[in-house]
């Protein structure tokens, strides 16, 4: 049992029923605390079912309608609240018109919800659910012996001109940016999470983005991306916002990352852990592989972080997987 360090109080979390929001709620009723989770429709039952199912939900969670990009809408969620996890943001890869469909949303919604806690005297500190996309693309070199840390900062005109580019990134360093701007002004307490793919068992009944970062390797996928994925365990994600949350020192940004393995490497290992599993066995393009890199553990050690190591948090994943029937072997 967790230790009931959150005696009724109440804090707010946005965007409840995401990956990481929904293991953030578990673990704040764990806690103690007093839960106000918004959601955008609190009468969809994929999206609450499996939040009213959770140890203390019944006697300290609130469900409350909010939107994104409603001014005003978040006012009642945050007020009384001591904090506030701003998690909610679109996650999506596969979208026609990204400045709509992400960067709005993101970066207005965040305005929104911080105008909703400039506006309660009770809200002590705001804890904001960035990535490491505002952190890894600057143009900076990345090789194995490269060390990024939090004074990283991605550069949007990188994102523009990158041929990767994507709006989720883009989207993720405006927001942070536009925060740390309004914080700024308005004198409010803010700590940033900054976490690379999140992995480990899903609470949610649906695939959320970071999960589709591994499913890509199954269902008879041909290729595997060139690309090297910084990942880190759920469990770790939503412990380091409680914690960024309860630690008073606590301050600025915090890099969340376990390790960076290159999709070459989870295949192999995915391949040690399932033998039967056809997986892919080339990469989708000729050039050289992407260069692996280092996160620094040094400032997310003082939240008290001890790593789950990645093999963990992927083997769960896919257990979870085959648990709701996305992959099929």
């Amino acid at each position: 049992m967790e230790s009931n360090t959150g005696n009724g109080k109440a804090v707010c979390v946005t965007g409840a029923s995401g990956f990481v929001a929904s293991w953030l709620v578990k673990l704040l009723l764990l806690r103690g605390y007093t839960v106000k989770a918004t959601v955008r429709d609190p009468t969809d039952p994929k999206k609450i079912e499996h939040l009213l199912e959770l140890e203390g939900a019944k006697e300290r969670l609130h469900l409350i309608r909010a939107n994104l990009l409603e001014e005003g809408s978040f006012d009642y969620a945050v007020e009384g609240c001591e904090g506030v996890f701003h998690t909610a943001s679109p996650v999506s890869i596969d979208v026609k018109d990204p400045q709509t469909e992400l960067v709005d949303p993101a970066v207005k919604g965040t305005l929104n919800v911080l105008k909703s806690c400039a506006k309660s005297p009770s809200v002590k500190r705001v804890v904001l659910t960035s990535s490491m996309a505002a952190v890894l693309y600057s143009g900076k070199p990345k090789t194995p012996e490269v060390i990024v840390d939090e004074t990283w900062f991605s550069d949007p005109e990188f994102c523009y001109e990158s041929e990767s580019w994507s709006g989720y990134a883009l989207s993720k360093i405006l927001a942070e940016e536009a925060a740390w701007k309004f914080v700024k002004e308005n004198n409010i307490d803010m700590v940033t999470i900054n976490p690379g793919g999140v992995i480990g068992p899903l609470l949610q009944p649906t695939l959320n983005t970071s999960s589709i970062a591994v499913i890509i390797l199954f269902n008879g996928a041909k290729t595997f991306p060139n690309f090297t994925l910084p990942s880190v365990h759920v469990k770790d994600t939503a412990n380091a916002h409680i914690q960024a949350f309860e630690i008073p020192s606590a301050s600025g940004r915090y890099c969340l990352v376990e390790s960076v393995k290159h999709y070459a490497e989870i295949v192999k290992i995915l391949h040690d852990m399932y033998p039967k599993l056809q997986l892919p066995d080339k990469c989708a393009d000729d050039k050289p592989f992407a260069s692996t890199f280092q996160v620094s553990k040094e400032k997310v050690k003082t939240l008290g972080i001890e790593f789950i190591p990645f093999e963990v948090g992927l083997r769960e994943i896919v257990e979870s997987f085959k648990e709701k029937k996305f992959v099929d072997f």
